[in-house]
């Protein structure tokens, strides 16, 4: 998570120690603590410091409190940085604040020099709100500055799935992967355009590549089982499913409807009878 600071912070004689350099290092290396510590005792000095203040807010975004990244990063944004109005942005969204994250995106995806990270969560955030045809100018817009942008790429993709344009989804992911090639979501989000062609054999080859990445993604899993069914492997889809229901309980639902959708299903077997082949304890 890019932590460039506020535009006016960095030289003056707030920052002579190092102190928000060697914070700002911590966040890039993943070391939270050292960055908590650090952007703390700048504000025990100075309460209003933009640049200490925005690193802690992203420090409580890394740990999944967004709620408490607001305040910190809202007093930050007062800077006029697309950085922060970006950060600032993700932490209303992930607060479930997404109309008051919107213009502050607007605001950072306008700025000059242009923040790569600000297209892809705006993109994303319109994709959510169901404004596809907006999300897809947006991350258009900004793959003609960061041609090179695998989330933007991705989120791309997703839009284009929406929009019914599978071609143009197999292509934004291809791109992702180009270059990132390790990417889960560009992965995932490839297989998923691969399953909707029918192209089970390749979508299953790309599920498997994700779990790669990410073993414990239940929706991965259920999708890669759902790819080995219509392959008529069946025991090895069975397990895939088990296994994603286990993983997350909450797709026992889902996990059904993708057996019903199954060229390959077997439902002449009574419900009952499906709840014991998908582990009805695991879904619960």
């Amino acid at each position: 998570m890019s932590v460039r600071p506020p535009k006016q912070v960095g030289r003056g004689k707030s920052n002579r120690d190092g102190a928000l350099d060697r914070a700002k290092a911590a966040i890039e290396e993943g070391r939270l603590d050292e960055a908590d510590s650090l952007a703390r005792d700048i504000l025990t000095k100075k309460p209003d410091h933009p640049g200490a203040s925005h690193v802690l807010g992203v420090v409580m975004l890394a740990r999944g409190s967004a709620a408490d990244a607001v305040p910190l990063l809202t007093m930050a944004a007062a800077a006029g940085d697309p950085v922060v109005e970006t950060h600032l942005a993700m932490a209303l969204r992930q607060s479930g604040r997404a109309g008051d994250a919107l213009p502050w995106l607007e605001r950072a995806v306008a700025r000059q020099p242009a923040f790569e990270p600000a297209f892809p969560e705006l993109g994303t955030l319109l994709h959510s709100l169901n404004r596809f045809e907006e999300a897809e100018a947006v991350l258009r817009k900004g793959l003609k500055t960061f041609p090179g942008s695998a989330e933007a790429w991705c989120a791309l993709g997703r839009v284009l799935i929406m929009r019914g344009d599978r071609n143009g989804a197999q292509l934004a992911f291809a791109r992702a992967l180009v270059e990132r090639p390790a990417h889960p979501g560009a992965l995932f989000g490839y297989a998923c355009a691969l399953r909707d062609e029918a192209d089970f054999t390749r979508a299953a080859d790309f599920f498997g590549k994700t779990l790669a990445q990410i073993p414990e993604w239940a929706e991965a899993r259920l999708q890669l089982g759902y790819c080995l069914l219509e392959l008529d492997q069946w025991d090895e889809a069975m397990a895939c499913i088990r296994a994603a229901i286990k993983l997350d309980p909450g797709l026992y639902d889902t996990a059904r409807h993708v057996l019903v959708r199954s060229s390959r299903g077997r439902f002449w077997l009574r419900p009952s009878v499906v709840a014991e082949m998908l582990g009805r304890d695991a879904g619960g």
